[in-house]
């Protein structure tokens, strides 16, 4: 399987779609100016407890308290508490973690109120970003994740990955860890580290002690609440958790994201750091890419299934889960059995559902309705091939059988708010008034005569599929017609994301000029 990464920036926000063999199978979107990123270590401090919930609600500057559960305290919370008391008195005045007096385990059975009061002061990590209302969910048990290890202060356990198979691998990777890893650190090592060098290993080892340096570092100035570390940026922390042979191209718009993920590259794997290319194009890097255009094929509430000839997906919404139902729709059986049929159309569907929720960041409980099949072994079969579709996805996730019913009922993780793409537009006629089409154009004409002086270089009006359609039909087209009477070609590009009357109009340096929307 080929994976391209597309990385976008634009207008502060960076959008990075995962394509894999051409199709979207997931999207990321991060502000320029994020504050809460999941992985983020902050200062805060305890606004109120809230017993009955057996959770305290913890200030991190951010408009909603965070919500810390007493099972997201871990069991070394007052060794983390007192490392902050000294920290922030200068009593500790290092990083390293030797020697340092570990304290009693909290009670794992035992109630917020115990170990936390109002006004204390606590280290934590962000763990799911802030959704709809609520705050950011937070713990304090600490992890410092790298590309081959995870770091884990006050723990002296190191675990391996169930995934790495030999014993011998096994036993070889525990025993280098056992003796690089800093005193007073715990570490996971992680499925990617199988198979890697000593001198790989060591690496990521020194760069997540970095990582703890630079938050005691930061600790110490004494700013309550405050970040006292950032998560890697969202291309990097991919790169980070995706990277392996399967990757065949990394393309940004970006010269500095480039330069960055360059830079990631030459350290977990410098003879790829090739694959990263920067894209300097007036067609805009996810509509080169067809993003813009899956976007709007896969959101709604039905959603076609590739490669079916008619079969598609209903997604609804409610309250407490999803339910996605799946429909054979008006395609025609080319099986010897409708039996057959019911099986083929049900792991498309499955395939899809995969692909879905990952693009979608889908969370909680989803029931699947899929095509009835009353053969036990057909049944059987789905509920594998479901599996094996999901094992692709990063989000833990639980899948239970087909109930007699013919459900599924799938729990996933989420640690983010869930992806919405409007894929429907306001009718311009509906309500209101609006501008004359041939008026909109004639505000392109003036305004193309406005800067066409001005500008040496090319313009390019960017414009709705349709009014593109529109403006370059026929051999006397009007964009033919504006180049005839300016003697300067514009070139026009269409726009997936745009709406029916939104046009912007750019110059050679990628600069807008002017825009107009509906």
């Amino acid at each position: 399987m080929k994976k391209e990464l597309i990385v976008s920036h634009e207008d502060e926000l960076t959008k990075i779609a995962l394509l894999e063999d051409g199709r979207l199978f997931e999207l990321h979107e991060q502000e320029d100016k994020t504050d809460f990123v999941v992985g983020d270590l902050f200062i805060g401090k305890v606004k109120k407890l809230a017993p009955n919930l057996n959770a305290a609600f913890v200030n991190i500057g951010y408009g909603k308290d965070a919500f810390l559960h007493y099972h997201d305290l871990g069991p070394e919370f007052l060794t983390y508490k007192k490392f902050l008391k000294d920290t922030l008195s200068k009593k500790q005045t290092s990083s390293s973690l030797k020697n340092f007096p570990i304290q009693k385990e909290i009670n794992k059975n035992g109630t917020v109120d115990r170990v936390i009061a109002k006004d204390d002061l606590v280290l934590l990590q962000i763990t799911k970003e802030p959704i709809s209302t609520k705050g950011p969910r937070i713990s304090t048990q600490i992890s410092l994740t790298g590309r081959f290890l995870v770091l884990i202060p006050f723990d002296n356990k190191v675990s391996i990955s169930k995934k790495i198979g030999t014993a011998e691998e096994r036993e070889r990777l525990r025993n280098l860890i056992e003796s690089i890893k800093p005193e007073g650190f715990g570490a996971i090592i992680r499925t990617v580290a199988e198979g890697k060098k000593v001198a790989e290993l060591h690496n990521d080892m020194n760069q997540l002690v970095q990582k703890w340096e630079t938050t005691f570092k930061n600790i110490q100035k004494n700013i309550i609440p405050s970040k006292v570390l950032s998560e890697d940026d969202k291309a990097s922390a991919i790169l980070r958790d995706n990277f392996n042979a399967d990757f065949v191209s990394i393309i940004c718009d970006d010269e500095q994201m480039v330069s960055d993920m360059k830079s990631y590259l030459e350290v977990i794997a410098p003879e790829r750091k090739n694959i990263v290319q920067y894209y300097d194009h007036h067609i805009p890097l996810l509509e080169y890419y067809n993003v813009e255009k899956q976007l709007k094929q896969s959101f709604g509430k039905h959603v076609n299934i590739s490669g079916s000839r008619g079969a598609y997906l209903v997604v609804e919404h409610t309250e407490a889960l999803h339910v996605i139902d799946v429909n054979s729709g008006p395609n025609l059986s080319s099986a010897s059995t409708n039996k057959e049929h019911a099986l083929n159309v049900n792991k498309m569907a499955a395939t899809e559902i995969a692909r879905q929720l990952r693009l979608r960041d889908m969370g909680g409980i989803i029931v699947v309705d899929f095509i009835d099949m009353p053969n036990a072994e057909h049944r059987k079969n789905l509920y594998e091939h479901l599996k094996e579709e999901m094992k692709r996805d990063k989000a833990r996730h639980k899948i239970l059988p087909p109930s007699r019913f013919g459900l599924i009922q799938i729990t996933r993780q989420r640690n983010r708010p869930e992806k919405q793409i409007e894929t429907k537009e306001e009718n311009p006629n509906a309500t209101g008034e609006i501008l004359a089409p041939i008026v909109v154009v004639e505000r392109m004409e003036e305004a193309i005569r406005n800067f066409i002086q001005k500008e040496k270089g090319k313009l390019f009006l960017h414009v709705h599929p349709f009014v593109e359609a529109y403006l370059t039909k026929g051999l006397m087209s009007i964009q033919t017609k504006w180049y005839l009477k300016y003697k300067k070609w514009v070139t026009i590009i269409p726009r997936d994301s745009y709406k029916y009357l939104e046009y912007k109009l750019y110059n050679s340096k990628k600069e807008e000029l002017m825009s107009y929307s509906n």
